[in-house]
């Protein structure tokens, strides 16, 4: 048998085992494929979403909060009472959460950004107005009755009990309002949107945007050098884009190039401040997912993020690719296993789906398209920036 008849069985045999044992060639990564993926899911929860009325900041109050009834509250998530001055101030114990703080207004504010996302998602597959029309009654709650709304602010976010009634650290939180923002612009068209309603969105974001440039909780979280740094530029970049603000805009493209891409990631693409923390790996996670976000808001042809990188070649692309063989497989993971939901990580991370689309990465996507997309751990669901990528995508 020449070498030639033998390639070509080998081959036979090759495919033979392949189909036998059901594997089948990656796919590119195209908005198509994403809607197969994503589809039944999708209908699924627009219509869990169909069926819930609005529940906004005013529906559950704390007596700690040094706000009123409009005024969003958080305490801060690593803060427990001293057990040798129980009355007195909080102290800290990072990455470990007290599960007695006041957390009915974050998670008022994630179902209303899953009820959006999930609206959105179906609106934009199905153009079935019914959505637009639900949608609407929860964006009238939160952003435009007087009775119900949120005021633009979030200063009493992740208050310290003896220590202070807020802190910019707390504008994390709002990081849910991203998918409200993306699912509105994507049904904002329609012609059931009530354009009253349209304009007092677009104003309370404004105001709110406002608040985040100027406040001294704003820019006490701009100046952050970790993950909240990143999430602070990602949802200024979010909102400025929707309420036409191209100065803050250019201004978030300009931080990603120079002050988060060189501080925050190492040239071989790690993210050093995460390591350090004691959550390494899911806080590696969130901030890639942030910063991938970020180019997908900010990219365009004339500054495409995804392929920026710095004179000394750090990349959106580098980090995804140091941290992908962990999202494959963390087992692999060589730093220490973080001290609390080091078992619920990881899901189907956006700069996945976002970083396989940019470089037609087959891999990245059918990585992807294996994990858990239905994730139902609270601290999860809060640190994925992006849980409706239809909404994100062109």
């Amino acid at each position: 048998m020449d070498k030639l008849k033998k390639l070509n069985l080998v081959l036979m045999l090759l495919m033979s085992v392949f189909v036998n044992t059901g594997w089948k060639q990656p796919v590119v990564p195209t908005n198509k494929q994403v809607r197969s993926v994503l589809y039944n899911d999708v209908i699924t929860e627009a219509g869990w979403a169909m069926q819930q009325a609005p529940v906004t900041v005013t529906a559950q109050t704390c007596s700690r909060s040094a706000g009123g009834k409009h005024d969003f509250y958080s305490e801060g998530d690593y803060w427990w009472p001293d057990p040798k001055k129980p009355d007195g101030p909080y102290i800290q114990k990072d990455g470990l959460t007290n599960p007695d703080n006041f957390v009915a207004h974050r998670l008022a504010m994630i179902r209303f950004s899953r009820i959006i996302g999930a609206l959105a998602s179906a609106y934009k597959l199905t153009h079935n107005v019914k959505y637009v029309k639900q949608a609407a009654i929860h964006l009238r709650a939160w952003f435009t009755d007087a009775e119900t709304m949120m005021n633009p602010n979030l200063q009493y976010a992740q208050a310290l009990k003896g220590i202070t009634t807020g802190r910019g650290i707390g504008i994390i939180d709002t990081i849910q309002l991203m998918e409200v923002v993306q699912g509105f612009m994507v049904m904002e068209q329609s012609p059931l949107m009530d354009k009253k309603l349209a304009a007092g969105v677009h104003q309370w974001f404004e105001q709110y945007l406002l608040w985040l440039t100027t406040s001294k909780n704003g820019l006490e979280e701009k100046s952050a050098k970790n993950n909240h740094g990143t999430c602070w530029t990602m949802q200024v970049a979010c909102f400025s884009r929707f309420t036409n603000n191209g100065v803050i805009t250019d201004t978030c493209i300009n931080r990603f190039k120079t002050i988060l891409l060189p501080t925050q990631m190492d040239e071989n693409g790690s993210l050093r401040l995460e390591l350090k923390r004691t959550k390494p790996f899911g806080y590696s996670i969130f901030d890639l997912d942030a910063l991938t976000t970020l180019c997908q808001i900010l990219s365009t042809p004339k500054n495409n993020l995804w392929t920026y990188q710095t004179v000394d070649g750090r990349s959106i692309k580098k980090g995804i690719e140091y941290l992908y063989p962990y999202l494959a497989d963390k087992s692999k993971w060589p730093f220490a296993h973080d001290v609390m939901y080091w078992e619920n990580w990881p899901v189907a991370q956006p700069s996945l789906l976002f970083g396989a689309m940019a470089f037609q990465n087959k891999q990245w996507f059918a990585t992807w398209k294996g994990l858990d997309h239905h994730p139902v751990i609270d601290e999860v669901i809060r640190n994925l920036p992006v849980r409706h990528p239809l909404i994100w995508i062109n």
